[in-house]
């Protein structure tokens, strides 16, 4: 029984990552078109690519493409598959900068911590810990206040796939963050300060006097 659902957490595991290459293979396709491609193209892409990411194709390759991806990168969170995935198909709902400043902080102070700076482990509050629950549940309902639906929903089905241990890990930090999520956030921030130092910039540079 045990090696069943250690095989069917392995496939699941496959499946989400092959839609993950997809996804951001049809993300960049799709920046190179002035147009936003259409739904149904998009769905097909994602489809054909993250079979050839997810079957065995030869090339004297023993497991498929995905396999060698995840044996990289490791096991993405719910949240940033979910997120991934979610940017393809949902318009004008991109996370609020609040949001990434929040992730990224979380992220700085998690990792260090986690990796054995300090006495204490914040990794072993997501195997028990009612209080982080509380306030995963507490974070999703600001995102809410913030207008951000998207980001409630993603991180309500994290909390259900961690329930059902849809993944190899019984620890909730596992669904919720990982190093790729917290780089994107640092990053979003980053590039939101610089686009407003230059809106700025030029703005003071168009009302200049003369």
């Amino acid at each position: 029984m045990d090696s069943l659902i250690n095989t069917y957490q392995q496939s699941i595991a496959l499946v989400e990552m092959s839609l993950v290459c997809a996804a951001a293979l049809v993300w960049l396709l799709q920046k190179g078109f002035q147009q936003a491609l259409p739904m149904s193209a998009k769905v097909i892409l994602l489809l054909i690519i993250a079979n050839l990411f997810f079957w065995p194709l030869g090339l004297n390759l023993e497991l498929p493409l995905s396999a060698y991806v995840r044996g990289v990168i490791g096991d993405l969170s719910t949240v940033t598959v979910l997120l991934l995935l979610s940017a393809l198909f949902v318009r004008n709902q991109s996370a609020p900068w609040s949001v990434k400043v929040a992730i990224g902080l979380v992220g700085l102070c998690f990792y260090p911590f986690a990796l054995g700076l300090g006495m204490f482990d914040p990794y072993g509050w997501g195997y028990s810990s009612v209080a982080l629950l509380i306030a995963v549940l507490v974070f999703a309902l600001l995102c809410a206040i913030a207008k951000w639906n998207r980001g409630t929903w993603i991180i309500g089905l994290a909390i259900i796939a961690w329930g059902m241990q849809w993944h190899e890990s019984t620890n909730l930090w596992d669904y919720l963050l990982d190093p790729i999520l917290v780089v994107w956030a640092i990053f979003g921030v980053v590039a939101t300060i610089m686009k407003k130092r230059k809106e700025k910039a030029r703005s003071g540079y168009l009302f200049r006097p003369g």
